[in-house]
């Protein structure tokens, strides 16, 4: 892994000297251990692209002071965009693989609210903005998964046709570099209703005997896409 690229998401706007007191700075000196003269990489939220290098000057037993070494604009991301259509599942699972699905790669989750979606599962977009930036820090990934919400497939599936379909089928594909957008179903899968309609997409599942979970399957197609 190239360490160059871990970071840790600024509280104020860089500048030349950084004073960091609270939680950054018990994070940096307790946590992870760091002593006079280690250098640093930081990003600032409003302009993430830049990769800030300081070095630790001083350190006080409530405060550290930091010196601006280096800064470049670092855009670090998957070679490859992918983007997940998802019918809605119990948010307490999202979050459990949505640290990994940043790690990976994945550009774009769309979630849907397919028949068997239970209707209480609500999407809670800031905490799982939170989640992805503490992924983000620990992996070195400079750009958020985007997230949207459609009311069913069929609305999904007129607005991006050329989705591919995971579901229980006979076909297997070997090459995957040619998926940029796939829809997964929920615990129980897609209604008679929804297999029915999307029988006009390319509907494929991996080469396994087991059935997979919803989280499950998320990370196995993703994976088998990106890396």
């Amino acid at each position: 892994m190239d360490v160059d690229v871990i970071y840790i998401f600024l509280d104020e706007k860089p500048q030349e000297n950084l004073i960091l007191k609270g939680e950054q700075h018990k994070y940096l000196i307790k946590v992870r251990r760091h002593s006079v003269g280690d250098e640093i990489f930081f990003r600032d939220r409003e302009n993430i692209d830049i990769l800030y290098k300081y070095r630790i000057s001083s350190i006080e037993s409530r405060s550290l002071t930091l010196e601006l070494i280096a800064s470049e604009n670092k855009i670090v991301t998957s070679k490859k965009d992918l983007h997940i259509a998802w019918c809605v599942i119990d948010s307490k699972s999202i979050e459990k693989v949505l640290p990994s699905l940043s790690e990976i790669g994945v550009s774009k989750i769309s979630f849907i609210g397919c028949d068997r979606s239970q209707k209480n599962f609500k999407i809670d977009l800031n905490r799982f903005r939170r989640i992805l930036e503490a992924s983000m820090q620990q992996c070195g990934r400079s750009t958020y998964i985007e997230f949207d919400s459609f009311k069913n497939v069929k609305e999904f599936i007129s607005e991006f046709p050329d989705t591919k379909v995971f579901d229980f089928t006979q076909k297997t594909i070997d090459d995957y570099s040619n998926i940029s957008r796939v829809l997964i179903g929920c615990e129980g899968g897609f209604s008679n209703d929804e297999k029915e309609f999307l029988k006009q997409q390319d509907v494929f599942r991996l080469d396994t005997p087991m059935v997979l979970r919803s989280e499950s399957a998320v990370m196995a197609v993703a994976s088998k896409i990106i890396l």
